[in-house]
C-alpha cells in the first residue's frame, strides 16, 4: 500500500530520515546535479534564504521506504508554484506512481489555493536533440504532461540556450481554474524563476530579454503532439494525506452513564465528528492498540490495576459512585474494591461501571494514534477522545476522567523533545499538573476559572509553578467568572510567550469548548470567533500540533466552536503557504 504525505521539515528524526531517502533518490536519477540534493533540508526549513516556499511530497510503503517525491517551489507575492524535480527510485517500473505523485501535488495546491503550477520538460525538437535515447526520454515527458491537459508555452525566448546544453520549454498547468494565463501574470512568473531558481547562472540582461518576449495575451500553448485523450477531472487524490487527521473510536459509546444531570454523552463525540466531517479538512482515521506500557509510564501500575478490576467485576447498569474519601494511607485501602472507589477517586460525580475501564482504555489509544501521526509528520492530529483525561492525576480519577489522554500523549512524544501540554479546558488540568509536577521536558500550562469558584477546587492557583527539576515548568492562569473574549484572548497571549520560551518540539493542546457562553459546567463567555482565533494563534506557532479532546457539554456549543476552532486553525496553516 503506498501513502503519500508532506515532509514539512527535517526537525523530527523520521522526517529526517524521509529527506535522506530523497536525496538518495535524486542523486540516483539526477547525477549530473546530484550536488542540488544536499540542500533540500535547508531549502524546507529556510525559506528566506532562497524567496521561496518549497514544498515536499514523498510515496512510502507501509514500512517508511519512500518510493518517489515531488518537489515544488512557491512563489508566495504571485501565489503560483514551479515543479522542481519529480522522481521515482530508478529500479521501480509501472505501476503508476509517477501519474500518482502528480496527482497529489496537483491536489495539494488547489487545497493550498495556488493560481497554477509552471513545469519544466526538455524539448523534444530532433533539431536539438541529437541523441534518440535522450529524445525518446522527453517525448515521454511531454506526452505525459500532455496527458493532463498541460502543454509548452510558445511564442517566447524562454527555450534560449543559456549554455552549450538545450534549455527546458516553460508548460502551465491552470489546476483546474477556468481564466486564461495573461501575459503579465506570465511574465512575474518567470520573472521570478529565473531570478530565484537561476539567477546564480544567467544574467540580469538574459532574464530581461526572456521576460520581454513573452508577447501574447494571453499567452499560446503549443498543441498537443501525442494523441492526447481528455484531460482528466480534477480530484481529490486518496492517496494524498491532508495536513490535518481525526482520530476516533466507536467503542466511547458503551460508556453511557444515564443518571440525570450526567452530561458526559456520547452524542458529544457524534456530534463533533459529524461537523468536522462536512468541513472537509480532515483525513479520518481509526486509532492504533498500544501496550499497556505507555499507560503504566504515567500512570500508577496498582491504580490502574484497580481500574480494570473493579470495572469487569461490577454489575451491568449498576455504576459505582464514591461517597467516601479517607486521608489516603496505602497501608489502609479498603479491602471491597467499590468502596475503594473513595480512595482513588477526587469528587462524588464520576461513576465506575462496567465498561468505564473499557472506554477510557481505548481513549488512550486514540491519543496515542495522534501522537503517531505527528512523528509521522502529520502537522496537526485531533485525537477525539472520550471519556476526557485531564483531571486523571498519576494515581486518581474524577471530574469524568479515568486516565490521562493528554499526559499519555505527552509522554510518548517526550522521547523526541520537548513537549507543552496546553490546557483550555474550563477546568483546570489538574491531573495534567499532577503527573509532570517535577518533569522540566514537558512544559504544562492551564487557562482556566479561578478555582475560588470553579471545579477541582483545590490547584490551579497562580503560584503552582512545579518543584525539584520541573520548578518553573508548570503554570496556571486562572480567570475570575464570566470572563470574556478580551481578557482571555490577552491571557492566552502570555501563555504563548511562555510557550516560545519554551521552544517545544511539539505542542499538546487540551481541547474543551465548556468556555463558551452557555455551558452548563462552565461560566465563561466565549464567542466563536474567540474559538477561532485561538486556534489560529495555537497553529501559528508552527509546532507539530495534537489536539486532544477534553470537556464542552453544550451540544449547539459543540457544534458552533468546533467548526470555528479548526477554522482558524486552516487559516494560519494557509497563511504558512501564501506568506514567507
Amino acid at each position: 500500500m503506498i501513502s503519500i504525505r508532506r515532509v514539512y521539515s527535517g526537525a523530527l528524526a523520521r522526517d529526517a530520515d524521509k529527506i535522506r531517502q530523497v536525496q538518495e533518490i535524486f542523486r540516483s536519477n539526477f547525477s549530473a546535479i546530484a550536488s542540488y540534493a544536499d540542500k533540500i533540508p535547508d531549502m524546507l526549513d529556510n525559506p528566506f534564504r532562497y524567496g521561496y516556499r518549497t514544498l515536499l511530497l514523498v510515496s512510502q510503503k507501509a514500512d517508511r521506504r519512500i518510493t518517489g517525491f515531488s518537489l515544488i517551489l512557491h512563489f508566495p507575492e504571485i501565489n503560483s508554484s514551479l515543479l522542481d524535480f519529480i522522481a521515482i527510485r530508478p529500479e521501480i517500473k509501472g505501476g503508476g506512481l509517477g501519474s500518482a505523485l502528480y496527482e497529489a501535488s496537483q491536489d495539494m495546491l488547489r487545497r493550498l489555493g495556488s493560481r497554477g503550477l509552471y513545469l519544466e520538460a526538455l524539448p523534444d525538437d530532433p533539431s536539438v536533440v541529437k541523441d534518440p535515447a535522450l529524445l525518446k526520454e522527453n517525448r515521454n515527458r511531454l506526452k505525459f504532461y500532455e496527458y493532463y491537459g498541460v502543454c509548452p508555452i510558445v511564442g517566447t525566448a524562454y527555450e534560449t540556450p543559456i549554455g552549450d546544453a538545450p534549455a527546458p520549454y516553460l508548460l502551465f498547468d491552470p489546476l483546474g481554474r477556468v481564466r486564461p494565463l495573461g501575459r503579465r501574470e506570465c511574465r512575474a512568473a518567470v520573472r521570478l524563476i529565473l531570478e530565484r531558481k537561476y539567477g546564480h547562472i544567467v544574467s540580469p540582461e538574459y532574464i530581461e530579454m526572456v521576460v520581454a518576449s513573452i508577447k501574447d495575451d494571453p499567452v499560446h500553448f503549443r498543441e498537443p503532439r501525442y494523441n492526447r485523450i481528455e484531460a482528466p477531472t480534477p480530484a481529490r487524490n486518496d492517496r494524498l494525506q491532508r495536513g490535518m487527521v481525526l482520530i476516533s473510536s466507536t467503542v466511547h459509546r458503551i460508556h453511557h452513564v444515564r443518571d440525570r444531570g450526567y452530561v458526559e454523552r456520547p452524542a458529544r463525540i457524534e456530534i463533533l465528528e459529524q461537523v468536522l466531517s462536512e468541513t472537509q479538512l480532515f483525513d479520518r482515521t481509526h486509532p492504533r492498540s498500544y501496550s499497556d506500557r505507555f499507560l503504566r509510564e504515567v500512570h500508577d501500575p496498582e491504580f490502574v490495576n484497580y481500574l480494570k478490576t473493579v470495572c469487569e467485576k461490577l454489575a451491568p447498569s449498576r455504576p459505582v459512585y464514591p461517597y467516601v474519601f479517607p486521608v489516603r494511607r496505602p497501608e489502609k485501602k479498603p479491602k471491597e474494591l467499590a468502596v475503594r472507589a473513595g480512595y482513588y477517586c477526587i469528587d462524588t460525580f464520576t461513576p465506575l461501571d462496567q465498561n468505564a475501564y473499557r472506554a477510557a482504555r481505548a481513549a488512550v489509544d486514540v491519543a496515542l494514534s495522534g501522537a503517531e501521526e505527528l512523528l509521522e509528520g502529520r502537522p496537526v492530529a485531533y485525537a477525539l477522545c472520550r471519556p476526557p483525561g485531564h483531571h486523571a492525576g498519576r494515581r486518581v480519577f474524577g471530574g469524568f476522567c479515568y486516565f490521562n489522554n493528554a499526559a499519555v500523549a505527552a509522554q510518548a512524544l517526550s522521547g523526541e523533545g520537548k513537549v507543552v501540554v496546553l490546557d483550555i479546558d474550563f477546568h483546570h488540568g489538574n491531573g495534567t499538573q499532577d503527573i509532570f509536577w517535577t518533569r522540566s521536558d514537558v512544559l504544562t500550562l492551564s487557562i482556566h476559572g479561578h478555582p475560588n469558584y470553579a471545579y477541582p477546587y483545590f490547584s490551579g492557583f497562580a503560584d503552582e509553578i512545579g518543584e525539584e527539576f520541573g520548578r518553573g515548568c508548570n503554570r496556571n492562569f486562572p480567570l475570575p467568572e464570566n470572563a470574556g473574549d478580551e481578557l482571555y484572548l490577552n491571557t492566552l497571549d502570555r501563555a504563548v510567550e511562555v510557550i516560545d520560551r519554551f521552544k517545544p518540539a511539539f505542542l499538546i493542546v487540551a481541547l474543551g469548548y465548556d468556555t463558551m457562553t452557555g455551558d452548563p459546567t462552565g461560566s465563561f463567555a466565549l464567542s466563536t470567533k474567540a474559538l477561532q482565533t485561538v486556534g489560529y494563534r495555537l497553529a501559528a506557532l508552527h509546532r507539530p500540533l495534537l489536539i486532544v479532546q477534553e470537556g464542552g457539554y453544550s451540544l449547539r456549543n459543540l457544534r458552533r466552536g468546533s467548526a470555528a476552532f479548526f477554522r482558524g486553525i486552516s487559516k494560519a496553516l494557509l497563511k504558512e503557504f501564501h506568506g514567507i
